[in-house]
């Protein structure tokens, strides 16, 4: 069924659906949440520590999100470890990205993160995080230290470059976040939009690097970060003159991702309902901005109002002409394409589940 999915077979409210990326409230498939399933048909559904109970538990979740809905969804997680890490309550708490400094250590790690969450029935990892956190960046103050691979541009191209590649190599498809740099961030985009007051030159030396490193290495997906940078010459002004998030400018995601860097994958937007975003804009309007900007997927991962409402505004804009046609039909041609790549779950295997388990307990000791 994944394989066979085609563009023309879809109708235009399947094709806006594929635009969503949500999540959804508790650990099973209520009628609340089928009732939303059928009113969105998101293209993606990506669990977070609430909806993750029990092993079993979550596997049972993910089959039943797939079979109930017409297009097989992305089913995902952002499981990066250390503070960042959905499967804590399940498995044994996974190390930190900052704590490796092998590539054979990064592998290992990838392999049992990728037979994990495909015996769970994960097919999308929202990880590996690329945003460069040098020695003189580590005090920004952004929540982000410990998540990022190595200490410097090359340091992280080269590690985070070994995790996205066994993890895909192992059948869950990574991605690259986010985009174009949250490293020297002086605030936390979940709380307000950071304003990285680097240079040109910087955020292209140092920022990109990992970009520029890795998207001619079978990345298939971007993510693009709630920052502004208003000493870019890239910077964009909203209609009311304040800073636009680098996740709503074409200027950042059609021109330096699109066109600059060449990437022809799947740009999906960190999550809408956080603070950089919600403070300034109304979710329908940063959904429709977003989409003008270049992204093909619109993250928001919680609330179900206002997935309806970012729903309701993208379904409008099409109807009315204001988002043309084509322009969805050129993201659902590139989320079909990454889907028919996926493959099937394995059958579910507690035992397996239990020794891989063993396996990331021996590699976090072998790490202290």
């Amino acid at each position: 069924m994944i394989h066979q999915l085609s563009i023309a077979n879809l109708s235009l409210e399947e094709k806006i659906g594929q635009l969503f990326f949500i999540g959804i409230a508790g650990p099973t498939l209520d009628k609340e949440t089928e009732s939303l399933l059928r009113e969105i048909r998101p293209g993606g559904v990506c669990l977070f520590a609430r909806n993750i109970k029990e092993l079993n538990q979550t596997r049972q979740l993910l089959d039943g999100l797939a079979n109930s809905l017409s297009v097989y969804p992305f089913l995902s997680v952002d499981q990066e470890g250390g503070l960042v890490d959905r499967l804590r309550r399940v498995m044994t708490p996974a190390p930190a990205a900052a704590r490796f400094r092998a590539k054979e250590d990064i592998s290992e790690f990838a392999k049992i993160t990728a037979e994990s969450l495909r015996l769970l029935g994960f097919k999308i990892d929202l990880a590996p995080l690329v945003d460069v956190i040098t020695e003189e960046r580590q005090d920004a103050g952004n929540g982000m230290y410990s998540r990022g691979f190595g200490r410097d541009n090359e340091q992280v191209a080269d590690l985070a470059g070994a995790f996205l590649t066994t993890l895909q190599q192992n059948g869950v498809i990574g991605c690259l976040k986010h985009f174009p740099g949250l490293g020297a961030a002086q605030a936390d985009s979940h709380e307000e939009l950071p304003q990285i007051p680097i240079s040109d030159e910087e955020l292209r030396t140092f920022d990109l690097y990992p970009y520029e490193s890795l998207l001619g290495t079978n990345v298939e997906m971007v993510m693009t970060a709630h920052a502004a940078y208003p000493n870019s010459n890239l910077q964009q002004n909203d209609q009311n003159g304040r800073l636009l998030p680098s996740s709503l400018s074409s200027n950042f995601v059609s021109q330096l991702l699109r066109g600059g860097l060449g990437f022809d994958g799947i740009a999906i937007t960190d999550d809408l309902e956080m603070g950089a975003i919600v403070q300034n804009y109304g979710i329908g309007e940063a959904c429709k901005m977003a989409v003008d900007a270049g992204n093909d997927m619109l993250a928001i991962c919680a609330k179900r109002d206002l997935i309806e409402e970012g729903h309701d505004a993208i379904s409008n804009a099409v109807e009315s002409g204001e988002i043309e046609r084509d322009r969805v039909n050129r993201s659902v041609a590139r989320i079909l394409k990454l889907k028919r790549k996926l493959e099937d779950p394995p059958q579910f295997d507690m035992d397996r589940l239990s020794a891989l388990t063993q396996q990331l307990a021996d590699l976090n000791s072998r790490l202290n």
